[in-house]
């Protein structure tokens, strides 16, 4: 089995593959409360989103992954509410929230969106929490406007999923792989059952297997293949090199290890991808799959509180 064949793996978990993903529609009722307005928000200035405001403090976005609604975070938002005010997003299209009206320029439209979103609900530098796709959104943001952003911390997502077989893939190259992709999971559905299997390489209880699953089947086929289309063809290795703040990097690959990987090669590939980011630091999970914050939960904790609390990830 050469390198390729044993990562790949590593670059469906971090993206919930293809394969896992040619969701159906379904007649489910949205699963996520309205979005809760504050000060002048203004939800038609963000029609790729909804946010919902719990807890007092300091500022934190809370970025959900693929198909996944802000309800992935409840329990992080339990965590932090008493301490911090949770800004939890869900992404239009995913895990039963309302497809977006266009697909065009999904995730630019959706960093733009919540870059606007900062300023005008006047957040100071707020610090995001991201998952997947979310933890790639939080990386674009802030090498997009350095100064809008606070600290980060990025639960199992890379600067480039385009490259992680091929450190040396550019965009261009990989663009056809992703067209065929787009096509393909925008065309859907596949049996319930193939995107369950996937789920359970990525989670490791049951219920939670079952949630992740039932989001999945609740996304809308197009705002997914769109959003894999987008980070595919997205190279943020460069880009990274801008951002000011402190980034805690949380990564996972317990679950590869029947492919070949060690938790030294795949902590590798993620300080390849992370070397031109200024303030960062990399932890990889013992035993925690992709949803490291369902499966590695006091792990998670004890890192991002430390991280939260230090001196130099406080809001300037």
């Amino acid at each position: 089995m050469n390198l390729t064949t044993r990562l790949r793996p590593v670059c469906s978990a971090l993206l919930l593959s293809a394969a896992a993903l040619l969701t159906a529609p379904t007649s489910a009722a949205p699963m996520m409360p309205a979005p809760t307005a504050m000060g002048t928000d203004n939800p038609a200035a963000h029609p790729n989103f909804t946010v919902r405001v719990v807890g007092k403090g300091q500022p934190v976005l809370l970025i959900p992954g693929l198909t996944c609604p802000g309800a992935v975070w409840d329990e992080t938002v339990a965590h932090y509410q008493k301490q911090y005010q949770c800004h939890i997003i869900s992404l239009a299209g995913f895990g039963g929230v309302p497809a977006p009206a266009s697909t065009d320029k999904m995730l630019q439209n959706v960093r733009d969106q919540l870059l606007t979103y900062i300023k005008t609900q006047n957040l100071r530098q707020p610090a995001i929490i991201g998952h997947s796709l979310g933890g790639f959104m939080a990386l674009w943001m802030s090498s997009t406007q350095p100064e809008a952003v606070g600290p980060l911390v990025i639960v199992d997502s890379l600067p480039f999923i385009g490259a992680i077989q091929n450190p040396a893939a550019t965009v261009e190259q990989v663009r056809p792989m992703a067209e065929g992709m787009r096509k393909q999971v925008a065309n859907g559905p596949i049996n319930p059952a193939q995107q369950r299997q996937m789920t359970a390489t990525m989670v490791t209880d049951t219920a939670r297997i079952n949630q992740v699953t039932r989001w999945g089947v609740q996304s809308a086929p197009a705002a997914v293949a769109q959003a894999m289309y987008d980070m595919y063809t997205t190279d943020l290795r460069a880009d990274v090199a801008r951002i000011q703040q402190p980034v805690l990097v949380l990564g996972s690959w317990a679950a590869y290890k029947g492919f070949g990987a060690t938790k030294e090669s795949t902590k590798a590939i993620f300080d390849q991808q992370y070397a031109k980011l200024p303030r960062h630091q990399v932890a990889m999970s013992e035993a925690g799959k992709h949803f490291l914050m369902y499966d590695d939960t006091q792990w998670f904790f004890q890192l991002s509180d430390a991280f939260l609390k230090q001196p130099s990830a406080a809001t300037k």
